[in-house]
């Protein structure tokens, strides 16, 4: 489990102060601690969590959150995975501008259609009078630039990835992570000579992003095509990972686009074949985001704040001193523990401003996996007491044993992490060939697996019927079709995951 080299630091004193029940943007409500019962009200317990773990807060900007280093620490352990796993795969990563032509934006008709709604735009009326886009996605910037640097079969594949902001202009309230104007994440963009490359990209990068979901975020997901409806826009097909969280909803956290030779057509995407023939190159894209944080603090958190993976975790464990009888004995056994464990993201909290009580639960709701107590009787008996997280239990350790015993014990929070919310998760979905069972499953907070027809109309219908439940993906795992489509009747062609969405 160890994954840097950095020594054991000080935290830095939180500073608590009053404050309401409620959680007040732009107020630091750290000191109370997390008020608000998961099971009771989600919304608020999930918004005094991420506020009060100082992992987020919202923005004077409407719309927009400010992540704290806390929060910013999660998404760079994610980037530091994910990066070497695509550089490993022979993607390079580059950056394009945030500002887009609107004539670049527009010449792929689907697309600029299907984003018409999210797009900002700036004037730009001292230069040329052309509108610029915000960064919405990258598709057009990076296709553009493909036209120019694709000339033969010997450039391709050009397999590149950014990370970047993005700009969305959503009006409905911000949910840090979840939902905001803009927001961080990373776009991959590849362009290959033939179809069957550049599919096979498209479904080797989901694999990639479930792996990163089920074995870094302990996050289960469930990988599947999207309908037409649902497609990306300007893609021929688009593939998704979809999770479910406690609340009843579904959670879309990736997902990669096969987008043909419809942008390549639209930007002149064109290299000289073996054959000596001029061919449109095949393109594809991929991407990730921030909401994997928010992800995985919805499924994992308990009502005293967060709960977080070791993997994923800025800090694996936290030695809190308990200071009784001979300090400076206690101390010393904190620091040679401290240094014992050194290759590991270690915190040794001796603020003697605090009580060891009030530290156990700063750093519960910081959802530090494991907790190190050393107090009197524990330097007596030369041990250690390594307490989990996500159960409550203690271990005691020797303290020669304790690297060894530590590292087990983050990789046994990691397992049970994944297999209790992978339980949570499969107990959620109703299979059924019923409608009103159907509409059961989802009132009752669950995704529905159905039998579907395939057709527009119905999915629009169904959608309408339930006030916005909508079709989350095709599953790859495609059960036997035995019957008719769930709502109209018609003879079914696939088997749907049906769910509310954020």
């Amino acid at each position: 489990m160890a994954k840097t080299d950095k020594p054991a630091q000080k935290p830095q004193k939180p500073l608590p102060v009053k404050a309401p029940a409620k959680v007040e943007k732009g107020k630091d409500n750290h000191g109370l601690g997390v008020t608000a019962k998961k099971a009771e009200d989600m919304p608020e317990w999930y918004a005094q969590t991420v506020l009060k773990a100082e992992m987020a807060e919202y923005s004077n900007v409407k719309g927009c959150m400010i992540i704290r280093p806390y929060g910013y620490s999660v998404w760079e352990n994610i980037q530091a995975y994910f990066n070497s796993r695509i550089k490993a795969l022979g993607v390079k990563n580059a950056y394009f501008p945030l500002f887009i032509p609107e004539v670049f934006f527009k010449k792929e008709a689907s697309h600029a259609a299907g984003f018409k709604p999210e797009v900002a735009w700036i004037a730009n009326t001292m230069e040329s009078g052309e509108r610029l886009a915000v960064r919405p996605t990258s598709e057009a910037m990076i296709c553009d630039s493909f036209s120019r640097w694709i000339r033969s079969h010997r450039d391709l594949p050009m397999r590149l990835n950014q990370w970047c902001n993005v700009v969305r202009w959503e009006t409905e309230a911000t949910k840090l992570f979840l939902r905001s104007r803009e927001f961080l994440w990373q776009e991959g963009h590849c362009a290959y000579a033939t179809r069957e490359e550049a599919e096979k990209e498209t479904l080797l990068m989901l694999a990639e992003y479930a792996t990163l979901c089920e074995g870094l975020l302990a996050l289960p997901v469930i990988m599947g095509k999207k309908t037409p409806k649902e497609t990306f826009a300007g893609a021929v097909y688009s593939t998704t990972i979809e999770s479910f969280m406690p609340d009843g909803k579904a959670l879309q956290c990736g997902t990669s686009h096969y987008l043909g030779e419809n942008f390549a057509k639209s930007f002149e995407i064109k290299y000289m074949g073996k054959d000596e023939q001029e061919h449109y190159a095949h393109t594809t894209s991929w991407g990730i985001s921030t909401r994997l944080i928010g992800a995985m603090v919805m499924m994992h958190g308990d009502d005293k704040g967060l709960v977080l993976p070791p993997r994923i975790a800025p800090t694996q464990a936290v030695i809190v001193p308990i200071i009784l009888g001979d300090p400076e004995k206690i101390l010393a056994r904190a620091k040679q523990v401290a240094s014992q464990l050194k290759d590991m993201d270690i915190v040794l909290d001796d603020r003697d401003e605090y009580t060891p009580g009030w530290k156990y639960s700063d750093w519960e709701m910081r959802g530090v996996p494991v907790r190190i107590e050393i107090g009197p009787k524990d330097v007596e008996k030369d041990q250690v007491v390594l307490v989990r997280r996500d159960t409550g239990e203690k271990q005691f350790v020797k303290t020669a044993e304790i690297k060894k015993a530590l590292e087990k014990l983050l990789e046994d929070i990691q397992q049970n992490l994944y297999k209790r919310a992978k339980a949570f998760m499969d107990a959620h979905v109703t299979i059924t060939p019923d409608w009103n069972n159907l509409l059961t499953a989802i009132s009752n907070k669950r995704m529905a697996k159905a039998q579907w027809c395939g057709e527009h109309a119905c999915e629009e219908e169904i959608k309408a019927k339930t006030e916005g439940v909508s079709s989350r993906c095709i599953p790859f795992d495609q059960p036997k079709i035995t019957g008719n489509c769930v709502h109209c009747n018609k003879k079914a062609k696939v088997w749907v995951l049906f769910g509310r969405a954020y």
